[in-house]
């Protein structure tokens, strides 16, 4: 049986002028169209291609070899290309635009805007469906993070605090307004840090290591930088926080207190306008 909003590899059963089809199972037959089959990948009878099923315009199952930009089950960033009287429709990548029905809606949105949302397969309709209310698809589970463990976030919504980032797809968390020190916005993918894990289930995030090793861990990322620049770097204590996040991805702070750590160590000399190795 072939699964609705996720990719399948599935068994070429039949040609045609006009496709593939492919073997669904208890779904019977899938057309896979002429201009999605795959010119390096062999597709003849009995082959075994890794294809995307979805609805088309008339409700029927069908197939491509196109990625979409998420799945049944995700959550992403899309933009509004479209608005009418039943939801509006986002570019995720695929001919047929996916619905955020206006039920589903958080806030208004305009043609032009982008959205974080969750894909899910309606039950009733079988229709892959987006939604921007997100709170009944996260939390789900207990969080199970450690402290100082690195992260995919995706980035949702700004708030007083900072920004709501979705945790590996199924937690939120936080990152307060003192861990942004480079420019992020909703809808931006990032690597980061697991800060603290409070007492009333809340989490909040970094986007730079943090930990007992993490100063530790950036000193050897200075060091070699270093190396590999032939001993000078054009950063300092005074250098601005865009000049330190651009090479290094931490904020000033971090990066004072490990180059502070190097210096008392003898491994660096610390100049008005570089750092450099120090010559033993």
């Amino acid at each position: 049986m072939a699964v609705i909003g996720r990719m399948n590899s599935l068994q070429v059963v039949k040609h045609t002028d006009f496709g593939l089809y492919l073997d669904g199972g208890a779904d019977g037959e899938i057309l896979l169209p002429k201009r999605y089959i795959p010119k390096d990948i062999p597709s003849e009878v009995e082959d075994w291609l890794n294809v995307f099923i979805y609805l088309d315009s008339d409700d029927k199952l069908i197939a491509t070899t196109e990625t979409p930009k998420v799945q049944v089950g995700g959550f992403a960033s899309l933009k509004v290309v479209d608005i009418n009287r039943v939801g509006l429709f986002l570019d995720w990548g695929l001919p047929k635009d996916l619905l955020l029905p206006h039920s589903e809606e958080k806030r208004p949105l305009q043609v032009g805007d982008y959205c974080v949302v969750h894909v899910f397969l309606d039950k009733r309709s079988k229709r892959i469906t987006a939604t921007a209310r997100l709170d009944r698809y996260l939390d789900q589970v207990p969080a199970t993070y450690k402290v100082g463990q690195e992260v995919d976030l995706l980035i949702a919504d700004a708030t007083d605090m900072g920004f709501k980032a979705i945790i590996n797809g199924k937690h939120w968390g936080l990152i307060h307004k003192n861990e942004l020190f480079k420019f992020v916005r909703s809808g931006m993918r990032e690597q980061g840090f697991i800060k603290q894990l409070r007492d009333d289930g809340k989490i909040s995030l970094s986007l730079q290591a943090v930990g007992q090793d993490a100063a530790g861990s950036l000193g050897e990322q200075i060091l070699a930088k270093l190396r590999e620049q032939g001993g000078t770097l054009p950063l300092n204590d005074k250098s601005s926080p865009e000049a330190i996040s651009a090479l290094f991805r931490v904020s000033k702070g971090n990066f004072k207190k490990a180059i502070g750590g190097l210096y008392k160590q003898g491994q660096i000399v610390i100049h008005e306008d570089h750092i450099e190795l120090a010559k033993h």
